[in-house]
């Protein structure tokens, strides 16, 4: 009898621990740790995150200045990380790039890590175009001139550092380098050359080298082909895909815009790929081979300039059209590539979604929220929380919207701002 008391009594223990446990631990799913979130697909699990506004839109919980650029934002263990550039002299030796690292709840700054990097502000207000990547105890960047740095997360020492410019002898594309830093196993793989570079994680040794040629503005995604890991980029005037263990490509599918500008990433669905991009090339949906890809349908209904549409529930979710309050907000039928509906005046803005619900911010800084739904544009409330021009996409992440301007303004709210319930009448 004792020994059963014992029992019930140790095992009420532990679960009463488990769960306390299970009440401490920070939830891990609910963080953004790298570009378009930890599935790379622009889509977070969070639900429950939404409330009616107010009239003056959600509660802004801290801002912050972090330089001009297009880089979106990381989170990952309580702590935010963005990138911007200082802008501060017109001279573009004194020009500095900056990685800083804010607590994600408070907006203190825990650390920042700066290096010279030119603006390059050609047609656009320039700045660092790459998201930091974390993975674990580390945060891995990538700037417009080549510079790859592996930091601390927690204090911004400088691991080590790369200039692959410099180092390789790797051409930059006209605009500069832009894809984020993508983690497979031990490797980094980065959009340079035809087909992008691996280095060693912890070393930032090279460990393969694909063709000399220009790459690409967009991050590097994995895929599984026929049973096998791949990982696909865009290039300067194609889509290609490498064996991520030696860089061998596997096939090369040509897409060519004006400008060379291919800046979005690949939406891969099943054994399909949709591709979309700007400057007239509109988008297409191709049947992935084991040598190649074969197109199912090709159109202009989606025209993906700067960021990449999401897929979700059969369709595809994106701003179609160039920058300079031209674009519209599209659905496409993934299958037919038909639209299925249109919404003007939000310029050519960016997009994710959560919980069934599209989080927009619009060219000009409004951030509306939207059903996910193909029947119509169904929008349930917007507010604006910026102002300049909004081109980096939005992140939700632990309960929390976080955006950016390229100006360089940093914005944290809190979208389940309670709306003020009507007093009651009295007697």
């Amino acid at each position: 009898m004792r020994s059963s008391s014992k029992l019930r009594t140790l095992a009420t223990t532990l679960t009463a621990a488990v769960i306390l446990v299970l009440l401490t631990v920070p939830a891990a799913a609910a963080d953004w740790p790298k570009w378009r979130g930890p599935d790379q697909n622009g889509i977070s699990s969070e639900t429950g995150w939404l409330e009616m506004w107010p009239e003056g839109g959600p509660e802004v919980l801290w801002k912050a200045s972090i330089g001009t650029g297009f880089s979106s934002m990381s989170i990952s263990a309580g702590r935010l990380y963005a990138m911007g550039n200082s802008a501060s002299s017109t001279d573009e030796e004194n020009q500095m790039d900056r990685v800083l690292c804010f607590g994600a709840k408070t907006g203190k700054e825990i650390w920042r890590h700066e290096y010279p990097c030119k603006l390059m502000p050609l047609f656009y207000k320039g700045g660092p175009g790459a998201t930091p990547t974390v993975d674990g105890d580390r945060v891995y960047t990538f700037s417009k001139e080549g510079q790859v740095f592996c930091l601390d997360a927690k204090t911004g020492k400088v691991v080590w550092s790369r200039r692959l410019q410099d180092e390789e002898g790797i051409e930059a594309p006209k605009w500069g380098f832009a894809g984020s830093v993508l983690v497979d196993s031990n490797r980094l793989i980065i959009n340079a050359c035809v087909g992008g570079v691996a280095l060693e994680k912890s070393t930032g040794e090279v460990l393969w080298k694909c063709e000399e040629g220009v790459g690409g503005y967009s991050t590097p995604l994995p895929f599984e082909a026929g049973g096998n890991q791949a990982v696909a980029m865009f290039s300067f005037n194609a889509l290609v895909a490498v064996d991520p263990a030696t860089g061998g490509k596997l096939w090369q599918q040509p897409w060519k815009t004006a400008y060379y500008v291919n800046a979005s990433q690949p939406i891969f669905v099943e054994d399909s790929v949709f591709i979309s991009t700007g400057y007239g090339a509109g988008c297409a949906l191709w049947k992935v081979e084991k040598d190649g890809l074969n197109q199912i349908w090709r159109n202009r209904n989606m025209s993906n300039q700067c960021n990449s549409s999401v897929f979700f529930d059969g369709h595809i979710y994106g701003f179609s059209g160039n920058v300079g309050g031209k674009g519209i907000l599209r659905c496409l039928d993934l299958k037919t590539g038909d639209v299925k509906w249109s919404k003007k005046k939000l310029g050519t803005g960016s997009l994710m979604i959560a919980d069934k619900k599209l989080i927009i911010l619009s060219e000009d800084g409004i951030l509306v929220i939207a059903r996910a739904t193909p029947e119509e544009y169904d929008e349930l409330q917007r507010a604006r929380i910026l102002k300049g021009v909004c081109w980096t996409v939005p992140v939700l992440s632990n309960g929390l919207i976080y955006a950016r301007c390229a100006e360089g303004d940093l914005v944290c709210v809190n979208p389940k701002t309670k709306k003020a319930a009507a007093p009651k009448r009295g007697r």
